[in-house]
């Protein structure tokens, strides 16, 4: 296991555990990389930027994202992600988003290595897809990341032969009943604040 701390406000840029799997040497391996992908043939590592999600729609012909599509795919564990609601027009309440059991969420990525022009240095990155939204995620925002349930797992990661149509049809969203969504503190809105506090439950609004 990856020496990584817990985090209760993942950033971009920020590392995170991610699970991929080696063809040649049929072997899981769960490695840290940096999220927002950066692809190989890319000047600057800040592309990254506009690399954090991936929408479903039309993933296998971005540029930034054909190559990995074809080739590197991964899954992103995770217990729960943030989502912010619109309540007027200066103001947004976040909510958490889980499974109801809260078991981990095996989020659908795709992933990149990229090294820097000057040094050499590898990077490793990915990106999480996205898909339009399931019931429950559609009353915070139009978009929501793709869960893989685990029995879709082989096929993304490449453990079992799928072509690359058949890979596009595992994103699409995760069933609304199985999932909850609750108000948490605005404070997850600052990236320097970083505590178990932040998933707690609070008064919406």
């Amino acid at each position: 296991m990856p020496n990584i701390a817990p985090s209760w406000n993942v950033a971009p840029t920020d590392p995170l555990p991610v699970v991929r799997y080696d063809a040649k040497d049929h072997q899981h391996s769960l490695e840290v990389m940096r999220w927002g992908l950066v692809p190989f043939w890319a000047k600057d590592i800040k592309v990254g930027f506009a690399n954090i999600n991936a929408k479903a729609e039309g993933i296998e012909n971005r540029p930034a994202f054909r190559e990995a599509f074809r080739q590197r795919r991964c899954l992103v564990p995770v217990d729960s992600y943030y989502e912010w609601k619109a309540l007027d027009a200066k103001r947004k309440q976040p909510y958490a988003i889980a499974f109801r059991d809260r078991r981990l969420m095996a989020l659908a990525g795709l992933w990149e290595t990229w090294k820097r022009p000057a040094t050499g240095e590898t990077v490793r990155s990915f990106t999480i897809a996205t898909c339009p939204p399931n019931a429950l995620c559609a009353a915070l925002h139009d978009r929501m990341p793709v869960i893989l349930p685990e029995r879709a797992w082989p096929a993304w990661l490449g453990e079992i032969e799928a072509a690359p149509a058949e890979a596009k049809q595992l994103l699409v969203p995760y069933p609304a009943e199985e999932m909850i969504c609750w108000p948490v503190d605005p404070r997850v809105g600052n990236v320097r604040n970083n505590d178990p506090s932040l998933i707690e439950p609070v008064a919406a609004g």
